[in-house]
C-alpha cells in the first residue's frame, strides 16, 4: 500500500472577505472530492482572506498510481482558476 499526500497553498485573488474565501475553497474541495477518490480538507490559514492550505490523500497499490493522481488533481485546482496554486508539495509514503 502507498499513501500519497498532497499539500497545496492557495492564494483567492477575488476574496474580500472570510465568508467568499470559504465559498471559493468549499466550492474546490466539492469538486476535487467529486472528481477524484480522495480525503480532502481545508488545514491552515483558516482566518485569512485570500489564503487556503488544502491537505489531499490518497492511497493505491502502486507509488506512480498515487503521484499520477495527486499531480491530476493539482493541475485541475489550477485549471478551475477559482484560486492560484502558489505551493503544491507531494509526499509519498510506502510502509513496509
Amino acid at each position: 500500500m502507498v499513501v500519497g499526500l498532497l499539500q497545496m497553498e492557495l492564494f483567492i485573488d477575488g476574496a474580500t472577505s472570510l465568508k467568499e474565501k470559504r465559498q471559493v475553497v468549499k466550492s474546490i474541495i466539492g469538486k476535487i472530492e467529486g472528481k477524484f477518490n480522495v480525503s480532502v480538507s481545508e488545514v491552515d490559514h483558516q482566518e485569512l482572506w485570500q489564503r487556503a492550505a488544502i491537505g489531499i490523500a490518497h492511497t493505491s497499490a502502486t507509488e506512480s498510481q498515487t503521484r499520477k493522481v495527486l499531480q491530476n488533481i493539482r493541475n485541475f485546482v489550477e485549471a478551475l482558476g477559482k484560486a492560484t496554486v502558489t505551493r503544491g508539495e507531494i509526499s509519498i509514503f510506502a510502509p513496509e
